[in-house]
């Protein structure tokens, strides 16, 4: 390999690493955008002419105003001033800024590794398409905020998912394609050899989505205790023999039941993974499975922290940043055994 090569090695590997800390603290910050209510505050696509903040009082004015249109100003915050609006404002428009940035960091190199044929053409149709996830994350990221703009006081829970479901699908492409470029290997992820692990990160994305329902729905804010919910394990505010499962996924109790029952169901899977990496002696991997164990317990602690803290702000932020470094984690588990 020539010195050309090694310097498009390189760079490759470096843009990777970035991609993947952008969307990483997109996520974050995404997750903190929601936790203060933040999402709403710019009512208006803007796709080019929201690059700059306002920059004068008749400009945040003008955002204010159309801010007191929309249900949550008007059925939450009708208290609200200009001084407090601006703190909402910029944790939305910090997000939306931090993801133009991912979509140029991404496209602005890909066409120039495009051009100088650095990247086989395979990788290539894979990065162009992560690229138009990242174009559909944008749309989806409009579609989340319009259904809290008309009827609703916050967003809709499934389009919450939605968008941060293909955030983590987005990271998770990224984190492969890195591993298989650092290891100058072309595993393909959906392959036949150890489901165990693959399992798992599927178990874990539709926690994801569990995680997102609850914090929708705001599902954290009743039955603050654990381990079980006010005195029994089961919610006793609903009747799962009347209700239809639209209308099971649409409360409160039940979708909290549900994500800390799956927490349980993924703890008990991943000590399964963990016993039959030593029954089948693959003793060099444990190093990586107990990174996983530890980071998933880390996990269902904070989630158990956050939950009886009353949604501390800081612990609900830690719980989303773990299940970030979760799902890379259990990535590289599954990459190393394949």
């Amino acid at each position: 390999m020539g010195n050309k090569k090694i310097n498009y090695h390189l760079l490759i590997k470096i843009w990777f690493i970035t991609m993947i800390i952008l969307v990483f603290l997109m996520i974050m910050v995404g997750g903190l955008t929601r936790l203060t209510d933040s999402g709403l505050s710019i009512t208006e696509w803007e796709l080019f002419k929201g690059v700059l903040p306002p920059l004068s009082s008749e400009t945040w004015n003008s955002y204010f105003n159309l801010y007191k249109e929309i249900p949550q100003f008007e059925l939450i915050y009708p208290n609200m001033n200009i001084e407090e609006f601006k703190v909402i404002f910029y944790w939305e428009y910090f997000h939306r800024l931090l993801g133009r940035l991912i979509g140029l960091i991404f496209l602005l190199p890909l066409i120039f590794f495009s051009i100088t044929k650095a990247l086989d053409n395979k990788i290539l149709v894979i990065l162009y398409f992560i690229f138009f996830l990242i174009c559909v994350q944008g749309l989806m990221g409009w579609y989340m905020v319009e259904s809290g703009l008309v009827e609703n006081t916050s967003v809709s829970h499934y389009r919450l998912s939605a968008h941060l479901l293909l955030a983590f699908v987005i990271i998770s492409f990224l984190t492969w394609n890195y591993l298989n470029h650092v290891n100058y290997k072309n595993k393909n992820f959906f392959n036949l050899k150890n489901k165990m692990t693959k399992i798992l990160f599927f178990l874990i994305m539709f926690q994801i989505i569990l995680g997102a329902f609850v914090s929708g729905l705001d599902a954290g804010l009743i039955y603050q205790t654990w381990p079980k919910m006010n005195l029994s394990y089961f919610p006793d505010d609903i009747n799962i023999h009347q209700s239809s499962l639209i209308n099971l996924f649409n409360n409160q109790s039940f979708v909290q039941f549900l994500h800390r029952i799956f927490a349980y169901v993924i703890t008990c899977y991943a000590l399964l993974i963990g016993i039959k990496l030593l029954i089948e002696k693959k003793t060099k991997f444990l190093k990586n499975y107990l990174l996983v164990f530890f980071i998933l317990f880390l996990q269902v602690f904070l989630g158990i922290l956050t939950l009886i803290s009353g949604l501390n702000l800081y612990l609900a932020s830690f719980h989303q940043i773990t299940s970030v470094i979760l799902v890379i984690t259990v990535l590289n588990l599954n990459y190393k055994l394949s």
